[in-house]
């Protein structure tokens, strides 16, 4: 699969990668919007409650600014969260949204830079490219290596009890992201395991994406999952290690900006109706179909499957075949000894399930287009089936 000898990239347009830099949070937002006055944090409880957020916010005073805090961000963030969110900040007049979580309080920072100034509804903003108007400035803060939602054009939204819905519009790129491994050194074993492999999985994803593969995508992808590989034991054995948790965070926005241009695929849309049914978290639910979506694309994808290995199982010798899979045993091992789950009956699916997995899988045709080789609803409940 050759990249288009024409394509478009787009992406933030400014980054600070550092240790500590989340502490300075008030003179980077002064420096870039010195007309601002009233920030607005929007994060979630459990993060709240570790005190990471203090120094970021008290650098914010110290630089002239009224800060509110909006903490009701939950997983999986539903509409109705997202509206109160947005209700929140036009009560309090804020004119700076900072996003400082996972990707779930990322995406509903996204949302009420958006909507906050927008006549807009949110049903109207939903798909590709229906976003109107102009948002407030943006920042964005990762705490987890995982989403790289700091980094993309796509915020995702609980839109029923069990779907979600996508929106993807330029005006959710942020206009500035602080990447600072001081507030990711907690994470526990298995986030940090899980969250690592979803980034693992959007370049791997993007280096194979059907229509928008391209060359500035393909560098990220390959840049990322050598910061991943290399960083992902130390980082899970030793969460204090600074310098694995910076590398996991770079290696997650690199991942990010491949993702948001060469858009992900079939482990995503296999994905996404294992945490929308059964609750689990997005990193797992891709950790749990990764090897057998990877399997099932091999007559389309093993010449590129082969490159990464390169990467990710560099002892890999032999045929493209043999080498494409050693990529697959080489992720397999990689959740394997970080413990997290690697069968769907482990978080609490049954047999019985896997027929309505496979229906939901299908709605998600926005994914399953980039998909190197066309899935059916047969080949979906295969391979749910050969996860179970």
């Amino acid at each position: 699969m050759s990249p288009s000898p024409s394509f478009a990239f787009s992406t933030v347009p400014h980054l600070v990668c550092a240790p500590g830099c989340a502490d300075s949070l008030g003179e980077h937002a002064a420096a870039r919007f010195p007309l601002v006055r009233r920030a607005l944090v929007v994060t979630d409880a459990g993060f709240l409650r570790t005190g990471l957020t203090e120094a970021p916010i008290a650098s914010l005073r110290a630089a002239g600014m009224e800060v509110e805090i909006y903490s009701d961000v939950v997983a999986d963030p539903p509409e109705h969260v997202v509206l109160a969110a947005v209700a929140f900040a036009r009560e309090r007049a804020v004119d700076l949204v900072i996003g400082l979580g996972g990707g779930s309080s990322m995406d509903v920072a996204k949302l009420i830079a958006v909507l906050v100034p927008s006549i807009q509804p949110v049903a109207e903003i939903y798909g590709i490219g229906n976003v109107q108007g102009a948002r407030l400035p943006l920042i964005q803060i990762p705490t987890t290596a995982g989403t790289g939602s700091e980094v993309t054009n796509i915020a995702i939204v609980t839109t029923g009890a069990t779907t979600k819905s996508g929106v993807v519009a330029p005006q959710l790129y942020a206009d500035l992201v602080l990447l600072d491994a001081a507030l990711t050194t907690g994470l526990p074993r298995a986030v940090t395991a899980a969250t690592g492999i979803d980034a693992m999985v959007h370049a791997i994803e993007a280096f194979t994406s059907k229509h928008k593969k391209n060359p500035v995508s393909d560098m990220l992808a390959m840049q990322a999952l050598a910061l991943l590989t290399a960083n992902m034991r130390t980082a899970c054995d030793n969460g204090s290690d600074i310098a694995a948790r910076q590398a996991m965070l770079l290696g997650a926005y690199l991942a990010g900006q491949a993702f948001s241009n060469a858009p992900v695929a079939a482990v995503h849309a296999l994905a996404y109706p294992i945490g929308g049914i059964f609750h689990v978290p997005h990193g797992l639910s891709n950790s749990l179909v990764l090897p057998h979506v990877l399997t099932f694309n091999l007559p389309e994808a093993a010449g590129l499957y082969a490159e990464l290995a390169s990467i990710v199982a560099p002892e890999a010798t032999g045929s493209e075949a043999a080498r494409a899979q050693a990529l697959i045993a080489a992720m397999q091992q990689i959740a394997d000894w970080t413990g997290i789950e690697t069968t769907l009956r482990q978080v609490g699916i049954t047999a019985t399930d896997l027929d309505r997995l496979a229906d939901d899988a299908m709605l998600q045709t926005r994914l399953l287009g980039n998909n190197p080789r066309e899935l059916t609803r047969a080949d979906a409940r295969a391979i749910y089936a050969a996860a179970f």
